[in-house]
C-alpha cells in the first residue's frame, strides 16, 4: 500500500501560462485540483515553469495565486525580467512577475533538483494534471534528485488517434511526452475507462505500463447569467440550438454549417432554427473560418459567439432547444454533461466516451447520418420531445467522488 504523501507539489505551469484566458476543460481540472489541495490538511506546494526558470510556491503563495486566477485580485505590473523576455504577452508578463513576487524559492533550470530538495519534505508527491512541464529535466529532477513520487493525469490520446485534426508537430510531441510519463510516473490518472484503454494501448509497445486509476472528472453546473447575451440579428421568437467548444477540426463545426445550409434550402425562414456557435477560433480550420466570415446564413440563422462566460453560456443553453455536439473525438465531454445537468436536451455523435460519461441521456446520432440529425433537430424544434426525459434526471459526476478516489492514492 502506498504511504500517504508528506506533501503535495501541484504543477501550475499551464494555468499561469494561460493567465487572463477563459479556462478550458483541462484548465478547469487544474483549478479543481488547486482548490482541493488548498482545502486539504496535507501541506501543498506549487511548481511553475516561467520564461526564466522555475518558481516554487507555498500554501500562502498558492492562495494568492488562486485569488488572481479567479479574478478576485488583479495581476501586478510586469517586472524587468518579464519585460526583457521577447514573445511574452502582457498577461503572461504580469502573471509570471506576480508568481516571482509570491514565490518561496526560484531556480534556473539546471538547479531545479537542488531547489526542490531544499524545500520539499521527504515523501512529497508531484501531481501534474495539465499536460504541461513534463520534460525530461523536470521528471528526472523530481524522481532521481529528490525522490518525489510522480502522478500524472492523461486526459486523452486524441493527438495519436486522430493526427489529421492536429497541428503537424503535435502527434510526435505528444508521443514523446507519453513515453516520458511511462518512464517516470508511479501512477497515471485517467478521466475515463476509454482513456485508460487508450493510454495502455499506446504505451504497451514501449514497455511496462505504470499503475493507472480511473476517476471521472467532476462536472460543475454553472449558475446561469440573469440576462442571456443574444447577438445582433438574433430572433427571440424562433428556436435556437447551441454548440460549445473551440472551433477546431475535430469538433466538426463544418457538419453543423452544412446541416443549416441544407435546412435553409428546404425550410421557410420563419421555420428555421438558429445556431449559436460558442467558442474561440482554433487552428487548421480555414474552411470553417471562411464560412463563418462569408456565409450568408451567418447573422441570420447562424451566429458566432466567442468569449462568453460559463454563466452566459448556461443562460443560452436554458434558452435553447438543445446542445449539439458532432465531434469526431472527445477526451471526456464536459460541455454536453453540463448541458444535460441543466436539463437541456443534447444531440451528439455516437462516441464511446459520451456513452461512458453520459449514459442513455443524450440523443445519439452518427455524423454520417445527416437525415437522422435533421430529423432530431426538427423534433426538438417543434417541441415533439420530452425535455424532462432529455436531461433533467441526469446526475453528473461529482468532484467529491473524483477526489475521494484520487486522494486515497496520493
Amino acid at each position: 500500500m502506498t504511504e500517504p504523501a508528506a506533501a503535495r507539489l501541484l504543477d501550475l505551469t499551464r494555468l499561469v501560462s494561460r493567465a487572463a484566458r477563459r479556462p478550458t476543460g483541462i484548465d478547469r481540472v487544474e483549478l479543481a485540483y488547486l482548490d482541493a489541495f488548498l482545502a486539504d490538511s496535507v501541506p501543498v506546494f506549487g511548481l511553475v515553469r516561467s520564461a526564466w526558470g522555475f518558481l516554487l510556491l507555498d500554501h500562502q503563495g498558492l492562495t494568492a495565486c488562486r485569488h488572481r486566477l479567479a479574478g478576485q485580485e488583479p495581476w501586478g505590473k510586469p517586472d524587468m525580467l518579464s519585460r526583457l523576455r521577447p514573445g511574452l504577452t502582457h498577461a503572461r508578463q504580469s502573471a509570471e512577475s506576480d508568481i516571482r513576487r509570491l514565490a518561496l524559492a526560484r531556480s534556473l533550470p539546471s538547479r531545479l533538483g537542488k531547489m526542490l530538495a531544499r524545500h520539499l519534505p521527504t515523501g512529497t508527491v508531484y501531481v501534474n494534471v495539465g499536460h504541461a512541464n513534463l520534460s525530461d529535466r523536470v521528471l528526472h529532477a523530481l524522481r532521481s534528485e529528490c525522490g518525489v513520487r510522480i502522478v500524472v493525469m492523461i486526459h486523452d490520446t486524441i493527438p495519436l488517434d486522430f493526427p489529421q485534426y492536429q497541428r503537424e508537430q503535435t502527434p510526435d510531441t505528444f508521443l514523446n511526452m507519453l513515453k516520458r510519463v511511462q518512464r517516470h510516473a508511479s501512477l497515471i490518472l485517467c478521466n475515463s475507462a476509454q482513456t485508460r484503454d487508450d493510454v495502455t494501448r499506446h504505451m504497451q509497445p514501449f514497455g511496462p505500463v505504470p499503475e493507472t486509476l480511473i476517476a471521472h472528472l467532476g462536472v460543475d453546473v454553472p449558475l446561469p447569467a440573469s440576462d442571456p447575451p443574444f447577438p445582433s440579428g438574433f430572433d427571440s421568437n424562433r428556436p435556437c440550438f447551441i454548440t460549445i467548444g473551440t472551433i477546431e477540426p475535430r469538433k466538426n463545426h463544418i457538419f453543423l454549417l452544412d446541416l443549416w445550409a441544407e435546412m435553409a434550402a428546404r425550410w421557410s425562414a420563419d421555420r428555421m432554427p438558429q445556431l449559436l456557435i460558442c467558442g474561440a477560433r482554433g487552428w487548421n480550420n480555414r474552411e470553417v473560418f471562411a464560412r463563418l466570415d462569408q456565409d450568408p446564413l451567418v447573422g441570420r440563422h447562424v451566429f458566432e459567439m466567442p468569449g462568453l462566460s460559463d454563466g452566459q453560456i448556461a443562460a443560452l443553453l436554458l434558452r435553447s432547444r438543445g446542445g449539439l455536439f458532432p465531434s469526431f473525438a472527445e477526451g471526456f465531454g464536459l460541455p454536453p454533461a453540463e448541458a444535460l445537468a441543466l436539463g437541456v436536451p443534447v444531440i451528439c455523435n455516437s462516441l464511446w466516451i459520451y456513452r461512458e460519461i453520459l449514459g442513455d441521456y443524450p440523443i445519439y446520432a452518427n455524423v454520417d447520418d445527416r437525415y437522422l440529425w435533421i430529423n432530431k433537430l426538427e423534433m426538438l424544434t417543434t417541441d415533439q420531445h420530452d425535455r424532462q426525459c432529455a436531461g433533467s434526471r441526469f446526475k453528473p459526476p461529482l468532484w467529491q467522488d473524483h477526489f475521494n478516489a484520487v486522494l486515497s492514492c496520493l
